[in-house]
């Protein structure tokens, strides 16, 4: 499914001036405070690993978007990163005019320094191959600086852009350990050793999960994929027979009733798809009931009694189970339950569990990560579960070629 990727241990380490790409996009509160440190948790193996071997590391990341809530600098990550690391994070308020420039030539072995947001380039926004962004203005002024670039952002690897594919057409690259592990995860999906393969696939992203059920239909990855959300929907109506009004209502409402024959067509190529046997619905009148899927009887919000029982039977014998998108409301403590459930039930089936990151990786709690694998990243996961290339490995793959000489 996914090509060899150089990693850290395809060179040495040893004394280099490393730059390293990594994914510090955490949610914020209004003041700028972090709330969810878990994305820069999870980077530093990567960043001990590389002062371990007396390397001089600056680290690159984005926050947030232009124009929107969360897109700031990055001075309060710097200070959770020296916490957990137990060294300084130094920290410039620059991405690559002069003080950035000072500060990296300044950098001496086992230092840290982070960069400013790099999306303040306005280069970072802009989509385009990585031969053309090897020309930008930040890889041309940053990359001379360097010896090695090492990957570690997964959860950007969908994206085109200069600090994720320019670097690795003109320095030597590898990945590092969070993006390891993520393709490893997405290796064992495609794994002969895995099967049956179960697809538990939720949510309100109905147009992507089609895109992901067309895909493992298509290359034969699934033996069963369980919908619930708003999935879940699209497909009773694709179905066919009586549509409740409740449920018509819900597609219309959300603009799903277009996604229908799509849905259609997918049924009829012979997708293992299963829906559920029930629902918890909240009626007209705010009460919260249980009704069967032939006759939803309210708004759903999550799945039923008896699809839960059903679904944990289907994942019992399965070797592999991903989990993308929940079953139900869960903003609404109340409708939890659903996902709580199925995730419980892969946990006891014994499979490699692979969770599609979000919400649902909060709730696995301390699951032991040799039977889980809780994904950083839901853009980049959805678009290679839908069986396209990220532009990050194509990058990846290009550097190996030109500067490791590995064979494609």
């Amino acid at each position: 499914m996914l090509p060899r990727l150089p990693t850290m241990k395809d060179v040495s380490l040893e004394k280099l001036r490393v730059l390293v790409r990594v994914d510090f996009n955490v949610p914020l509160d209004p003041e700028g405070r972090v709330l969810d440190d878990s994305r820069i948790r999870a980077h530093l193996p990567t960043v001990k690993s590389l002062l371990d071997s007396d390397c001089a590391v600056v680290l690159m990341s984005h926050q947030g978007r232009p124009g929107e809530e969360g897109f700031s600098q990055l001075g309060p990550h710097a200070e959770l990163l020296s916490k957990y690391l137990g060294v300084e994070v130094k920290f410039v308020e620059d991405v690559m005019g002069p003080a950035a420039l000072s500060e990296i030539g300044k950098l001496g072995r086992g230092e840290v320094l982070l960069l400013d947001n790099v999306r303040f380039v306005s280069e970072e926004l802009v989509e385009a191959p990585p031969e053309v962004h090897a020309k930008s203005f930040l890889v041309r002024r940053l990359a001379p600086l360097f010896d090695l670039f090492v990957f570690d952002a997964f959860a950007t690897a969908h994206r085109s852009q200069p600090s994720i594919v320019g670097f690795p057409m003109v320095l030597r690259s590898v990945v590092g350990l969070v993006m390891e592990r993520e393709v490893e995860a997405l290796r064992e999906i495609a794994s002969v050793e895995r099967t049956p393969r179960v697809f538990l696939l939720g949510g309100a992203k109905v147009a992507d999960t089609l895109r992901i059920v067309e895909n493992l239909t298509r290359n034969r990855l699934a033996d069963r994929i369980l919908t619930t959300g708003l999935v879940a929907l699209v497909f009773h109506a694709a179905r066919g027979g009586r549509i409740s009004e409740h449920l018509l209502r819900v597609l219309e409402e959300r603009g799903l009733m277009t996604l229908v024959p799509r849905a259609r067509r997918i049924l009829l190529s012979g997708a293992p798809v299963d829906v559920p046997l029930d629902y918890i619905v909240v009626r007209d009148d705010g009460v919260v009931d249980e009704c069967p899927a032939r006759d939803i009887c309210g708004r759903p919000v999550d799945v039923g009694t008896y699809t839960i029982q059903m679904y944990a039977e289907l994942m019992r014998e399965a070797k592999l189970v991903v989990m993308r998108g929940p079953a139900g409301y869960i903003e609404d403590p109340r409708f939890r339950n659903g996902t709580e459930a199925l995730i419980s039930s892969a946990l006891r089936s014994g499979a490699f569990l692979i969770i599609g990151g979000g919400h649902l990786g909060a709730l696995v709690g301390d699951a032991p990560r040799d039977r889980v694998h809780v994904s950083t990243g839901g853009g980049a996961l959805l678009v290679a579960l839908a069986g396209e290339e990220l532009p990050a490995i194509r990058a990846l793959r290009e550097s190996a070629r030109k500067f490791l000489g590995w064979s494609l």
